[in-house]
């Protein structure tokens, strides 16, 4: 884990890379007062591009925590090495997730991070939206706040896929909105992590406000099955 600390590289690149992404991309970020200061938290929001892990977290007051591939810190020489330094410098902890124990390695570290009273950034679509759309979220979003206690704060990214359309590419510049709405606590539903009814009841409530926070049209499917069926 990086430490949330003033020496911290995350600090270092927020230094530098903040007032550059300011000059370029002239963000809007609302409602960051509701991330709660200390304890645990889930943020939990839309994907829309690449750059999306890149620009909320340096515009939280906190040092937030999200999975992210371990190929994005597996390169070989200097370049691999720049990359690896970066990404878990900005809060990336890499996993591998593919094949049938992916899933489960990311819920686990994110119940890690939240038990070391962190913040951890999850988007319950799984994937990229392939078509800006809002899809069907994956319930380990509401697995791990029931299994940490830890309250939800839902938002939204707005704009990231007009300045860096496709993910790919160096984005341009543009107009980009964050939007964080209240924080959601599931205490009711103590103990019933196992649940699939609640698992589903609590997950669709977080998009709902997910889908309310970024004005999305909202697809009752999977994005990975939408991506497979294109």
């Amino acid at each position: 884990m990086i430490p949330e600390g003033p020496l911290s590289r995350f600090v270092l690149i927020k230094a530098v890379l903040g007032p550059i992404m300011r000059l370029m991309f002239r963000p809007r970020v609302e409602g960051a007062e509701r991330i709660p200061g200390t304890g645990p938290v889930i943020l939990a929001g839309n994907h829309l591009t690449f750059i999306d892990s890149m620009i909320m977290p340096l515009f939280c007051d906190r040092q937030v925590f999200f999975i992210g591939k371990d190929e994005y810190v597996t390169g070989k020489g200097l370049k691999g090495r720049l990359m690896a330094w970066f990404f878990t410098g900005c809060g990336m902890i890499p996993v591998d997730r593919d094949g049938g124990r992916g899933g489960v390695a990311a819920l686990m570290t994110g119940r890690r991070v939240l038990e070391e009273g962190k913040v951890f950034s999850i988007y319950p679509e799984g994937t990229r939206s392939p078509d800006g759309r809002l899809y069907r979220g994956r319930t380990g979003i509401a697995r791990l706040a029931l299994m940490t206690g830890a309250p939800v704060v839902p938002f939204a990214i707005i704009g990231t896929d007009k300045i860096q359309p496709g993910g790919a590419g160096f984005p341009r510049p543009g107009r980009v909105t964050v939007r964080f709405g209240e924080a959601m606590e599931f205490s009711r539903y103590e103990g019933m992590d196992r649940d699939r009814y609640v698992l589903r009841a609590v997950t669709d409530s977080v998009m709902a406000e997910v889908m309310r926070l970024s004005g999305q049209e909202y697809v009752d499917m999977y994005a990975t099955k939408a991506k497979e069926a294109a």
